[in-house]
């Protein structure tokens, strides 16, 4: 049974996020990837399979179901009926097939000729010649392509074409959120298209690993938690305010343990979102250019396996397999063969680090770099460049 594209897990941590040093399991090799970490693993979020949806449904799928649910006992809540007429002409389920089966994800409409918001994780097979389409929440069906996707941040944006302006998301704003602030997240659970559910925001700025398809994770950086119930097939979906105004696209869910040992697949209320403030500017880049570009240090880094570590003697890091010539790493004196032990006071165990000092920062920010050399240890700070 072959995987849709769904959103990844990503594991909660303190109030500041889980550890950056875990690893979340590779989303390709599962329906949905899980990782175990202090009793809990963490599931992406966003696809489902069409076998296994038959399989449950029992081949029941209406494009046209809307399910909303609110939370019971809670003191405020949205008008979930009208946040959903409003909204949900602007959401789509997303359809992705290829020789190795077929799976499905969740976005919003972000302008009236037809680029859509979603994540990357969901589109992802389309690098690789799987074909998209779109499901409307009037449930007819149209072809779409990939216009570009930013792995780092697990974001994407496809098209799709329209002899007419289709309806477009309104845009809220993420940094005004509130902890306890009601919300609605829309979207295909499982595949079912037009799914509401309500909730609040359970906290803000959060920072969630969660697996990418390229060689390190994706860094949901200032990422938005919340109990709206989320599933596969919720990934690339909207999570918009109580005037339905897109504040967050959701991305992950956390999972536990089930009494067999395995991590639940469903939701348990701890959903996670990339905020508005990132997703929109990000995905205007995309439209734009096809890609993100990050400021770069000049240098190219693999991390050093523990167990290599111990037994070889040497320190956790990044080990420095190149430095670009005249590039910021290489002013500040740090030279190939070097190995990097911590970034801006972080340990530097994984390339998690790294990711989240280029989504945090821009270029000419100066950050703090500790490295090995011959058994000697070294601080030099290294200014960040545009790529």
């Amino acid at each position: 049974m072959t995987r849709e594209p769904t959103e990844s897990t990503a594991g909660a941590g303190e109030p500041t996020g889980p550890d950056p040093s875990t690893t979340p399991a590779d989303p390709t090799t599962t329906t949905a990837a899980h990782h175990t970490s202090k009793g809990r693993a963490w599931l992406i979020a966003g696809l489902t399979v069409a076998a296994s949806l038959i399989l449950i449904a029992g081949g029941f799928i209406a494009a046209t179901i809307t399910t909303v649910a609110l939370n019971a006992g809670s003191r405020a809540a949205c008008n979930a009926a009208s946040v959903a007429d409003r909204v949900l002409p602007t959401i789509v389920t997303i359809l992705v097939a290829s020789s190795g089966g077929s799976s499905n994800g969740s976005g919003e409409i972000i302008t009236s000729d037809g680029y859509i918001l979603t994540n990357n994780h969901v589109i992802s097979p389309a690098a690789s010649g799987a074909r998209l389409s779109v499901r409307y929440s009037d449930g007819h069906e149209a072809p779409a392509r990939l216009i570009g996707r930013d792995p780092k941040t697990d974001l994407a944006v496809i098209k799709v074409e329209s002899p007419d302006a289709l309806p477009v998301v309104d845009i809220g704003d993420s940094g005004s959120l509130s902890v306890g602030q009601p919300v609605v997240a829309l979207g295909a659970p499982l595949g079912l298209s037009s799914t509401v559910t309500a909730g609040i925001v359970s906290a803000l700025g959060r920072t969630v690993p969660v697996p990418s398809d390229d060689d390190r994770n994706a860094i949901l950086v200032g990422a938005i938690q919340t109990d709206a119930s989320i599933n596969p097939g919720n990934s690339g979906g909207a999570l918009v305010d109580c005037n339905g105004r897109l504040i967050g696209v959701n991305t992950a869910i956390a999972t536990v343990p089930g009494s067999g040992g395995q991590a639940s697949t469903g939701s348990v209320g701890i959903g996670f979102a990339v905020p508005q403030s990132l997703a929109v500017p990000l995905a205007h880049q995309l439209i734009e250019h096809g890609k993100v570009a990050y400021p770069t240090a000049g240098v190219e880094v693999i991390p050093i396996p523990h167990a290599v570590a111990v037994r070889y003697g040497v320190a956790d890091g990044l080990f420095v397999q190149a430095v670009d010539p005249g590039g910021p790493a290489a002013r500040a004196g740090i030279r190939a063969g070097d190995v990097i032990t911590g970034l801006n006071g972080q340990r530097a165990v994984n390339l998690d680090v790294l990711t989240t000092i280029q989504l945090t920062h821009e270029a000419g920010d100066t950050i703090t770099v500790d490295y090995l050399r011959n058994g000697r240890m070294h601080t030099t700070k290294v200014t960040l460049a545009e790529p």
